[in-house]
């Protein structure tokens, strides 16, 4: 006997849900200065000059401030590249990284 041949192919059913995002906060501290702050922004979170300036002013009133919502990889790479910046500087500036 020959086996017949079917055309209804299996399907498979994939459940894909969205990566589970991660805030930056920045805190503030006595001793980083605002410039400080203001450039890790720009070049590590890629904030405008503006919106670096107003998250700055932010940290300093409010003791800290979100600075921006990843994926867990992203979020852990960009706090740690601040930190090792700060630290470079002499700087304490702390970074905590909260999922959402």
């Amino acid at each position: 006997m020959a086996q017949e041949q079917s055309n209804i192919k299996d399907r498979q059913h994939i459940s894909m849900r969205v990566p589970r995002k991660y805030t930056v906060f920045i805190h503030n501290d006595d001793f980083t200065t605002m410039e400080f702050v203001v450039m890790v922004l720009t070049t590590v979170f890629h904030k405008s000059m503006e919106e670096a300036e107003q998250l700055m002013l932010q940290v300093h009133h409010s003791e800290k401030a979100p600075v921006g919502s990843y994926s867990y990889d992203v979020a852990m790479t960009k706090a740690s590249r601040a930190t090792d910046m700060a630290r470079a500087e002499g700087f304490p500036l702390r970074l905590t990284v909260v999922g959402e």
